[in-house]
Order: C-alpha cells, then structure tokens, then sequence
C-alpha cells in the first residue's frame, strides 16, 4: 500500500492508523504548499486533490478519511480498531464523522482557510472566529464523551486517529484543549504508532 500524505494534515490520522496495524506500506509526501496535489502526476491517483489518498496493493485507490480509516479497520479486524457489534460500530462512525465534518470541516477550515468563506479580506477575521466557536463547542462534546475513558468509545478506535488530528491542529492555533480532550492528547502521543509518525512526518507534538 501505498499512503499519499502531507506532513500535520488530516492525513496524519491515516498515518497512525497504518502504523498502528503494522503491515508493510508507503509513505509518499505530497507537496501542498507547492500545489502539487493539483498537478497530473497526483490527480491521476485523485482528481479529488486531497489527502489522505491510498493506493491500495491491487492497485486501486481509496479518498477521504472515514471511508480509508474503515476500510483499513475491517480489513485488519484483528487490530479491533472497529466495533463488531451494531451499537458500537455506530457509536465510533459517529464520533468519526463528527470529528471529520464538523470539528475539522466546518471549525478548523475556517481558522486555516478563510478566504474560502468569505473573499472580502475584512471578514476574514469573523470567519475565523466562528470557525473557533465551532471548535470549541465540538470539543466540549467531545470532552463529555471522554469522561471516564481512555478512549472515545473505551477501547482505541479509528475515531481516536481522527480525535488525534484536531488536538494536533489545536496546538498549532493555540487554543486550549479542554480537561478530557487533553489527556487523551498526551495518551495519543504516548502511543509508538504516534511517535513513530511524528518521527516520520518531521513533527513534534
């Protein structure tokens, strides 16, 4: 397999992910700043022009997080990264899906990228300020959900990987992290599938 990735994106979480099951794979790093993710070489694998992008042994190739971080977790079943059972299954897809679309998509995009939101570059800060607003609020859900856990559904899970990106994006915008939230950081970080993709990306957490 093959990962396309860009060092502290959402990929990271893919990254993990792929350490923490431990097979055989490819890290390729794309260049975002450069624009290469819009140049043939890369749209040819994914015209979506974004990562995580895998490149699986067959050759064929699968896009967007919760559908590879899936596919990789009922292809190694067992890792346990996904529940077998129905209530479980659903609880960790929607803590994924929360985290991907909303924490990520609808708060973070707006504090990394506000010209997508509003041209006029005196919105911008208002943009930014409720992309913060969004975030906050989502990680005070999610820190209720962590109450009492290690985890956000008790055992590791694919949703961790997901949890573990924004923590990392929220250190970067230096907003703080909420009680629960943040030991499940300090939890992620001590795990060797984590140190060793930050070693790899050239990170530090």
């Amino acid at each position: 397999m093959k990962l396309l990735y860009a060092p502290g994106a959402c990929s990271i979480g893919i990254h993990v992910l792929l350490n923490e099951i431990g097979k055989p794979f490819e890290a390729q790093k794309v260049d975002l700043a450069g624009r290469k993710h819009f140049e043939p070489e890369f749209t040819n694998l994914n015209p979506k022009s974004k990562v995580p992008t895998l490149v699986r042994d067959d050759g064929t190739v699968l896009t967007e997080f919760p559908a590879i971080a899936t596919w990789l977790a009922k292809s190694n079943p067992e890792k346990k990264l996904l529940a077998d059972d129905p209530e479980g299954m659903a609880r960790t897809l929607e803590m994924l899906d929360y985290v991907v679309a909303t924490v990520h998509m609808q708060g973070f995009s707006r504090i990394f990228r506000p010209g997508a939101y509003a041209p006029s570059e005196s919105d911008h800060d208002a943009v930014k300020a409720r992309g913060r607003e969004i975030f906050e609020r989502g990680f005070a859900i999610i820190d209720e959900k962590l109450k009492g856990k290690d985890y956000v559904n008790g055992a590791f899970s694919i949703a961790d990987c997901a949890l573990f990106y924004v923590e990392l994006w929220s250190t970067r915008v230096k907003i703080p992290m909420p009680p629960n939230v943040a030991a499940h950081f300090e939890r992620m970080k001590a795990r060797p599938a984590v140190q060793k993709t930050l070693q790899a990306e050239g990170l530090a957490a």
